[in-house]
């Protein structure tokens, strides 16, 4: 069930993608997942807002530096015509590959009717599809969409909306298994994505509650999806997509990774990271990266609780450091299971 997948000219190395987390998946843990094992990975949802679009948020956002390709971003909105100028607006800064915002929760998007509110407005919704496709076309980048089931149980209109989107001229649909009523509680069905996935000629991708290989193959196995996206399961556990790789690829588990190997990475991945938001920013957003990285392990929330006190990128580092080295002075392999992140409503740490 491991394969490559073709997206407008891009081949993809395999159908593992990232999810787009806001606040989370920046370059630095998109290029990270990437290196360990994930086909795939978009960016933080960027505004379709011109007026933000010099914000040192957006312009962080935008910064596809050193990025290997092809280079994914979703924009958010809900005026047909901004959302088309920002697609052109990412794709002047590197973009290779646009997606569709119409899956995010959160309370703030969608008061403002933009992410899944659009599932509420269908019109609307194949409006700015349209407009997004037309803009995109001529410059050969193929366009996305992810979106919900719906927005609540009594109205799940995904299938219609996909079926639509598809003849707009979408290339790939990300369907995460829950209504906007639901946010991230209870358990994703996969149902309704494998209705949908039946009924389109694009590839589809299955998201929602797949945070184990076991897993990941039975979601593609009993949607008949093209790929799989992972979302809050990669945080603090990037090696998650080779793990999935292996699994699909051979049928076993490979072993956990090192406490050496995870060292290196998440050191590897705050100096990346503070490169990009600079040491005040940096220091403070990196805080949940190393709190979900050390979950679960002996003494992790002790460290957390100490990095919280922290502003000193120095100090950081060299706590994160002194931590895995008493480690590993114990054990040489991670244990076997490590509590993924935890459910909650905090839209700067949850795939939209």
């Amino acid at each position: 069930m491991l394969k490559p997948l073709r997206l407008g000219a891009f081949t993809l190395p395999n159908n593992l993608f990232v999810a787009p987390m806001a606040g989370v998946t920046d370059r630095p843990f998109r290029t990270l997942c990437r290196r360990l094992g994930a086909g795939h990975a978009v960016s933080e949802m960027v505004t379709s807002r011109r007026e933000l679009w010099n914000s040192l948020k957006t312009s962080r956002r935008a910064d596809h530096a050193g990025e290997p390709g092809p280079i994914a971003v979703q924009i958010a909105g809900v005026d047909p015509a901004e959302m088309a100028d920002a697609a052109l607006y990412n794709i002047d800064r590197g973009a290779q590959i646009i997606d569709i915002n119409m899956g995010c929760p959160a309370k703030k998007v969608c008061k403002a009717w933009a992410g899944s509110a659009l599932m509420q407005d269908e019109r609307l919704a194949i409006a700015i599809v349209e407009a997004v496709v037309a803009a995109c076309a001529p410059r050969g980048v193929p366009v996305t969409l992810k979106m919900r089931t719906g927005w609540c149980a009594a109205a799940k209109n995904a299938p219609v909306l996909a079926r639509a989107a598809q003849d707009a001229g979408i290339a790939l649909l990300t369907v995460h298994g829950r209504t906007r009523e639901q946010g991230y509680g209870g358990i994703a069905e996969h149902e309704t994505v494998a209705a949908i996935k039946a009924a389109l000629r694009i590839p589809v991708v299955a998201n929602g509650d797949i945070a184990s290989p076991e897993r990941a193959a039975e979601v593609l196995r009993a949607t008949g999806c093209d790929a799989v996206m992972i979302g809050r399961a990669a945080q603090g556990r990037p090696w998650i997509f080779g793990d999935i790789a292996h699994f699909l690829e051979h049928g076993t588990h490979r072993l956990p990774p090192t406490v050496a190997e995870v060292r290196s990475w998440l050191l590897e991945h705050l100096h990346d990271h503070l490169a990009l938001h600079g040491e005040f920013s940096g220091v403070r957003s990196a805080r949940k990266h190393i709190g979900w990285a050390v979950r679960g392990l002996p003494g992790g929330e002790c460290l957390r609780q100490h990095i919280n006190t922290l502003d000193d990128a120095r100090a950081q580092h060299d706590a994160v450091a002194a931590f895995f080295d008493t480690l590993g002075a114990t054990r040489e392999r991670l244990p076997l299971a490590v509590t993924p992140a935890a459910n909650d409503d905090d839209t700067e740490a949850l795939a939209a």
